[in-house]
């Protein structure tokens, strides 16, 4: 295998680790730990953990990379994007919505109920993130999903810190039902309007948080 085939295995096994978050703020990769654990030389490992990076999932330090670590106000500037980019996001998947999607979110939102009722967080975030992964590969406007994939840790960010609360676990899962709704009618106004909505629950989940200053998180 080449190095660069390698690199890009090395890549999507790791940003699959970091969507699921099964990667948390606590954690860090190492190059040499990541190439001794998938059997591997340090560089291809090192050229994966430098296109993260430099994609924004990770930041680099003098021990390891890790997770990027915002301060509230530049939290919610992204929710300010997230208003302007996923309703009309939400739109068009309703409009291009598949079978295979739909069977998706329906069973990441049946896992998402049970997480609730089991007051279970981690299994919410990642049944969560296959919701959310499942309505963005269908929209047409590639520009427009990889704009939003982008952001992707900045939402983790809040998850994280929102997910605490069981009232919120609860919101989301709704949130998630509503949507599932929409795109299953094909009803792309529906859809952008309850999506907008998702984004401002969000938004006062982290606002009642408390992390109101402006230090890192």
């Amino acid at each position: 295998m080449s190095r660069q085939n390698l690199r890009d295995r090395i890549y999507d096994r790791l940003i699959q680790s970091i969507r699921s978050g099964a990667f948390g703020w606590d954690d860090r990769y190492v190059d040499v730990t990541v190439a001794a654990e998938l059997g591997v030389s340090r560089m291809p490992a090192r050229d994966a953990l430098m296109r993260l990076a430099a994609e924004g999932y990770l930041v680099p330090t003098t021990r390891g990379f890790v997770l990027p670590r915002l301060t509230p106000a530049e939290i919610l500037d992204f929710f300010e994007l997230r208003r302007l980019l996923e309703p009309r996001a939400a739109a068009l998947a309703a409009q291009a919505m598949t079978d295979a999607a739909l069977a998706t979110m329906e069973r990441a939102v049946e896992d998402g109920a049970a997480a609730v009722a089991a007051h279970d967080g981690p299994v919410l975030f990642t049944a969560s993130e296959l919701f959310r992964n499942a309505w963005l590969s269908v929209v047409p406007n590639r520009a427009l999903e990889q704009s939003i994939r982008r952001y992707f840790v900045q939402v983790q960010n809040v998850r994280l810190i929102t997910m605490r609360e069981d009232r919120t676990l609860a919101v989301i899962v709704e949130g998630q039902r509503d949507l599932l709704a929409a795109f299953r009618a094909g009803d792309a106004v529906a859809a952008a309007d309850r999506m907008l909505r998702f984004v401002i629950e969000g938004e006062t989940a982290f606002r009642r948080s408390g992390a109101e200053d402006d230090r890192p998180l």
